[in-house]
């Protein structure tokens, strides 16, 4: 069996002798150098040289040409240098070598980087002495010590397992705390809404508009019609509305005292991933009344974030699809509609905050 390599990026390349990788038109860094050149990706090959060091071949496909200043030198910085592989390597400034990505060996270690290959340049010191250069893309990256208490390998957020454990429960009884405290809230005064729109942006414009108190009783559920937009084919894939459906539907201005009246009334107002749907419902306020607006405005979506993070590192994404799944929760209604999406976002929060509301 081939011996093999991986690199860092989980690609594995393969041992081979220097006749093959001549047959396959492979280039080594002494070749690229002779040739003005330089890889633009990763090695394809390798060899290991008598002295132990690592010999990386390289696609003449992927290769680009190197900086002027590489090899447009005076003639007494063109020195070259021969290596006990036997592979010439080229004086260079530490300038010009840290703008190829070549570092000394002290530096890539302080990086957390191990060299494993030979040097691919030199420079000489002022007191004459020899200083290599290695290539940081091909050195073996060192495991990284927990940031805490800076003994074990990292595992998770910079910390190594027992640290990692150690902070998740911290974490966790905080939460957990957060989550379950007694709020006393009027289950008529806090809101859930969703708005659908014809688009991602802020430019775009409202079609829809879902207000459900945490009684389950539904507050407004209207359609709207907008003022510049005439299709919107992108997100009619997603929630269904047509613009045949909101012909003859309420315009905004139309709606505004009525939702105005409506959230005036409420003590909080709770919308999953509520940014979206903030920047386009504030408006019905003046700049001066907004932030009396946002003072009222809960994300299910941060909170869910959270708790996934404290009791589910298992779950990856954070749509309300993901929140329902995770606690079993079915849709009520048509999926991703304003008043199924409104609902749902109800239930996940009381499963949530369970002793959110007063009764």
């Amino acid at each position: 069996m081939k011996n093999e390599m991986k690199l860092r990026s989980g690609a594995t390349i393969q041992q081979i002798d220097p006749k093959k990788a001549g047959e396959k038109q492979y280039l080594t860094r002494q070749t690229l150098s002779m040739m003005h050149l330089m890889p633009s990706g990763e090695p394809v090959a390798y060899d290991i040289a008598p002295d132990g060091h690592i010999i990386y071949y390289f696609d003449p496909a992927r290769v680009v040409e190197a900086p002027p200043e590489n090899w447009y030198f005076p003639r007494a910085r063109k020195d070259t240098m021969v290596l006990e592989s036997g592979t010439v390597i080229e004086r260079m400034s530490v300038k010009n070598a840290a703008a190829n990505g070549y570092y000394t060996e002290e530096r890539l270690l302080r990086m957390h980087y191990e060299v494993i290959e030979e040097p691919v340049a030199y420079t000489v010191k002022s007191d004459k002495t020899v200083l290599y250069f290695y290539d940081k893309k091909t050195a073996k990256r060192l495991p990284l010590n927990c940031v805490r208490c800076g003994k074990d390998i990292r595992y998770k957020k910079k910390l190594c397992r027992a640290c990692y454990e150690e902070d998740l429960a911290e974490r966790r009884a905080e939460g957990d705390a957060h989550r379950n405290a007694y709020y006393h809230m009027d289950r008529k005064k806090v809101l859930f809404f969703d708005l659908e729109l014809t688009g991602f942006y802020d430019h775009d414009e409202i079609l829809s508009v879902t207000i459900v108190d945490a009684t389950g009783e539904l507050i407004m559920d209207t359609l709207v019609r907008p003022f510049k937009k005439k299709k919107w084919k992108n997100t009619e894939k997603i929630h269904g509305i047509t613009p045949e459906m909101v012909t003859d539907a309420p315009t905004m201005e139309d709606l505004i005292p009525r939702i105005r009246e409506i959230f005036d009334g409420a003590e909080n107002i709770i919308a999953y991933g509520v940014s979206t749907d903030y920047s386009h419902i504030k408006y019905i306020y003046t700049a001066e009344e907004q932030e009396t607006f946002r003072g009222k405005i809960r994300c299910c979506a941060n909170e869910f974030v959270r708790y996934a993070h404290e009791h589910r590192p298992d779950v990856l994404h954070a749509s309300l699809t993901d929140a329902m799944n995770c606690f079993g929760i079915e849709w009520d209604g048509i999926a991703h509609t304003s008043t199924a999406d409104t609902i749902s976002c109800m239930k996940v929060w009381e499963v949530l905050f369970p002793n959110y509301y007063e009764n």
